[in-house]
């Protein structure tokens, strides 16, 4: 599992022509059964998926997001992340409205019905948190927290992941729970007009869940996996000249446009062979530094390209779609995130099961000769060593699963004052 490599996946959705572009032509064909499309008179692009104006959100979900929800709820890290330009369709595409629901909230569904009727075995338990963050002219704010008065600190932890100081991770029971945090988030994320977008995002924001799933069937083969779910709404890249932006407006796209060229050299170099194995630029911003497993490390990860038909964002669609080709030649390294400790007692105890066999292979022999006795002794005070080191373990576990509990109980927050 630990050297798999899987690709990263690409799937592009075309919007339905808005009603200021009416008077413009459609320059994009969409070719669903092939998952291809044609732009223009001559630029051919295959995608692992292909959606065209027409299609529901629910089949966006179901085609390309849902297999990254179940490896989820098997231990894997999964992205989801929406690119695209300012009003092409990106956040409706991972948000949705009360009627179209979009990936966030059907992935959420799919995740409590899956707790829910796996907490009926009574040797399995689940913990769902999630953080809610936004990267607003390159500050970190967290957006389930309306006391934070500092722009929160990315730090790399001493096992060298990517953290973020001071983001509250609040434990929900329940869908409905989940989904009020996400609209409270969502109702605290910066947006503003622009010329293309009367709601545009002005910042990038991250959704993420997080499960603990342990299983004890056995006090002894007890199994903890800790899995992450990522999902990245992109603010949309902008030219001045057709948003119309000045000042303040002006100002956001600068920051906006400068963390989508630094993913795009993330994404170039991790595309290109002979320098994914040198210098990849991950430090250039703070969003890249945030998707760093997302993109060529621990995860299954999905970028959804969302485009515009119209002849009048040609140029930005074709961007967009170049983008997109690059990152299906990302390889990404996703395995089980299970606990590196649970695994070495496992490890010691198949040990000690096979020195017990031997033993006892060796004490029903009619005949024991001076050296069999002796391995017998040496295998015996091996055994006895091996013991003695797996209660150690055992100790240490117990007592790092009681000082967990107690950090939870004393951070977790069930719900949020209003």
């Amino acid at each position: 599992m630990g050297d798999e490599t899987v690709s990263v996946k690409v799937a592009v959705r075309v919007r339905p022509l808005l009603s200021r572009e009416k008077l413009s032509k459609e320059c994009i064909r969409v070719f669903v059964n092939r998952n291809q499309l044609l732009l223009g008179k001559d630029q051919n692009f295959s995608f692992d998926h292909v959606f065209g104006e027409s299609t529901e959100q629910e089949e966006v979900y179901n085609e390309a997001v849902k297999v990254l929800v179940d490896s989820f709820k098997d231990g894997y890290n999964a992205t989801v992340f929406a690119y695209g330009q300012t009003g092409s369709g990106k956040t409706y595409t991972v948000d949705g409205d009360s009627t179209q629901p979009g990936v966030i909230a059907r992935a959420a569904g799919d995740l409590f019905n899956y707790v829910t009727n796996s907490e009926r075995d009574e040797y399995t338990t689940f913990e769902v948190r999630v953080s809610y963050l936004e990267i607003y002219l390159d500050e970190v704010k967290d957006l389930l927290n309306k006391s934070q008065q500092e722009p929160l600190n990315i730090r790399d932890d001493e096992k060298g992941h990517v953290i973020v100081q001071g983001l509250k991770e609040v434990a929900v029971s329940s869908v409905d729970e989940l989904r009020g945090l996400m609209r409270f988030g969502m109702a605290m994320r910066t947006t503003g007009a622009t010329l293309m977008n009367e709601h545009s995002s002005r910042s990038h924001a991250v959704l993420t869940f997080y499960l603990d799933k342990k299983s004890s069937k056995h006090a002894r083969n007890m199994e903890v996996t800790s899995s992450k779910f990522h999902f990245v709404d992109l603010a949309g890249s902008e030219r001045a000249n057709r948003t119309g932006n000045v000042g303040e407006r002006f100002k956001e796209s600068i920051h906006i446009n400068s963390g989508l060229l630094a993913l795009g050299n993330v994404i170039s170099a991790l595309s290109d062979p002979k320098r994914r194995s040198t210098h990849v630029p991950y430090r250039e911003s703070k969003i890249t530094r945030l998707l760093k497993d997302s993109l060529g490390g621990n995860s299954r990860t999905l970028m959804i390209t969302c485009v515009s038909p119209s002849t009048d964002s040609f140029e930005e669609t074709l961007n967009s779609l170049k983008y997109a080709k690059r990152a299906r030649m990302i390889k990404n390294r996703p395995i089980v995130n299970k606990d590196i400790v649970e695994h070495e007692m496992k490890r010691m105890e198949s040990e000690i099961l096979y020195l017990r066999e031997q033993l006892k292979t060796r004490e029903n022999s009619s005949e024991v000769s001076s050296e069999s006795q002796t391995n017998t002794e040496s295998l015996t005070e091996l055994n006895r060593e091996l013991n003695n080191e797996l209660e150690l373990y055992r100790t240490l576990i117990t007592e790092s699963i009681k000082d967990i509990k107690y950090c939870l109980e004393r951070k977790s927050v069930s719900k949020l004052s209003k």
